[in-house]
């Protein structure tokens, strides 16, 4: 039997050529490179997985709390922000950063009605990973609200980063950790405006919810400033004068994960990074990232990842 297709007689055998070969079409058609992470980000209330988003500002009708340092950049008129009892108002054309472990909610908009937002979700861990921020880190982690100068950021950056993003390629979403890291650098040394202060800069006004995070901010900046050497808990807890069962319940709290998984977080995120790097063995990559053992890295590294590091080095390089 002979079919008719567009006004031609098609035979089957063709027919069949056709089709075959716009399967291998579909089959060789792009499709975005899965984050090698994705799965380790997406575990728990700690941490989250890196984003970009842009759309209308809302008001929210809760406070709520994720694993980030969140980054809000409104185009137009301001908003009014809730954090954890502590009010302020954001303005447009500034990056605002925050720690989103910090119970927050947006309560009213003023002049917003075209206005668009954006916000980056930076993983908290990959922020504590960012060498040379010095006060910054202390600011963010004891609850201050910060904004960057003009010089640091602008807008036609933020929509090359989220254009970078939503093209769904690992290594420009790389890249643009990459940047942000260099733009917290910079905020480092040139400085910033502060919207809320930190807890731990407030004299005369302690509170119930202050001393926890005074201290936990303290055990994580010795974490990730001796993630290379042997850390329990009693020694975690020695930084700031606490018994350790008190000392790791109140990280617990405040981190929504325990001191050891915590310490071996940072220590994967310290290992992703040296793997990228590319010059050292993996043995010497084990050592320097605070791993007793290969055995211990392998294990850890295949469960958060789901692949030995090998094989992440290698699909890095041929990627």
């Amino acid at each position: 039997m002979i079919e008719t297709y567009s006004g031609f007689l098609r035979s089957p055998l063709i027919s069949m050529t056709v089709e075959l070969s716009q399967m291998r079409l579909r089959e060789k058609a792009p499709r975005p490179t899965p984050r090698p992470d994705r799965s380790f980000y997406a575990s728990g209330k700690a941490f989250g997985r890196f984003g970009i988003r842009a759309f209308p500002p809302q008001i929210m009708q809760a406070p709520h709390s994720h694993g980030h340092i969140e980054f809000n950049w409104l185009t137009a008129g301001r908003m009014d922000y809730t954090f954890d009892g502590g009010t302020v108002t954001i303005g447009s054309d500034r990056l605002v950063a925050f720690w989103a472990g910090i119970p927050h909610q947006t309560v009213a908009l003023h002049d917003a009605a075209d206005a668009r937002q954006l916000n980056i979700y930076l993983p908290m861990d990959a922020f504590l990973e960012m060498p040379q921020l010095g006060r910054l880190t202390e600011t963010l982690m004891g609850g201050g609200v910060i904004q960057l100068t003009p010089e640091c950021i602008s807008l036609d950056t933020l929509e090359r980063w989220h254009a970078d993003y939503r093209s769904g390629n690992s290594l420009r979403a790389d890249l643009v950790r990459t940047e942000i890291g260099t733009m917290f650098r910079r905020a480092a040394i040139t400085g910033w405006d502060t919207l809320l202060p930190a807890w731990l800069e407030r004299s005369g006004t302690r509170t119930r919810t202050t001393t926890p995070v005074r201290y936990v901010v303290r055990m994580v900046r010795h974490i990730v400033e001796n993630i290379t050497d042997p850390l329990s808990a009693e020694d975690i807890a020695k930084v700031v004068g606490l018994h350790p069962n008190y000392a790791t319940n109140l990280f617990t709290k405040v981190m929504h994960i325990s001191v050891q998984k915590f310490v071996t977080r940072m220590r994967l995120i310290r290992a992703r990074s040296l793997l990228f790097d590319g010059s050292l063995s993996i043995a010497n990559v084990a050592f320097q990232s605070g791993f007793v053992s290969q055995t211990q890295f392998y294990e850890h590294f295949r469960k958060a990842y789901g692949m030995t590091p090998s094989q992440m080095r290698k699909d890095t390089i041929e990627g």
